[in-house]
């Protein structure tokens, strides 16, 4: 078994996860906000991700070869979420009926979100961990002969 394929594989997981958290903590972090430094309103992201294209499965099986395999980001991209509006007469940003135009962040999706990415990175690690003692346990067996 190629070990280095799996740390890759495994690394490149922990890659994705790590966006995915930074997007979501970016996400929560912004969910009072009404501008962005720029000015414009804030839009909640969502990483895009995809599992990196290499050989057809069938041939894994033959050559026993992970060469390629893996996860990796696309991109980050805005998300299609309507403003929450919320009855704030007093805020400097209220409209002429006095409503605030919040970002469209779901806590709750965002806080699911977050679970899941933590328990991806968590099967990631376990899958590294397995690796790394199915290596050293091969060089053990192999400087016993």
């Amino acid at each position: 078994m190629n070990y280095l394929s799996a740390f890759k594989i495994s690394a490149s997981g922990m890659t994705v996860e790590k966006a995915r958290l930074d997007v979501t903590a970016m996400n929560l972090a912004n969910v009072h906000s009404t501008r962005t430094a720029d000015g414009r309103a804030f839009v909640p992201m969502q990483v895009i991700s995809v599992a990196k294209q290499g050989a057809p499965f069938a041939s894994y099986l033959s050559a026993a070869s992970l060469h390629g395999a893996g996860a990796q980001v696309v991109g980050v991209r805005e998300r299609n979420a309507a403003p929450r509006m919320v009855y704030e007469p007093g805020h400097p940003e209220a409209d002429g009926k006095g409503f605030v135009a919040y970002p469209g962040v779901d806590p709750v999706g965002e806080m699911v979100n977050l679970i899941s990415t933590m328990r991806a990175y968590e099967a990631n690690v376990a899958a590294l961990n397995a690796a790394k003692t199915m290596a050293l346990k091969a060089l053990e067996l192999g400087g016993n002969t």
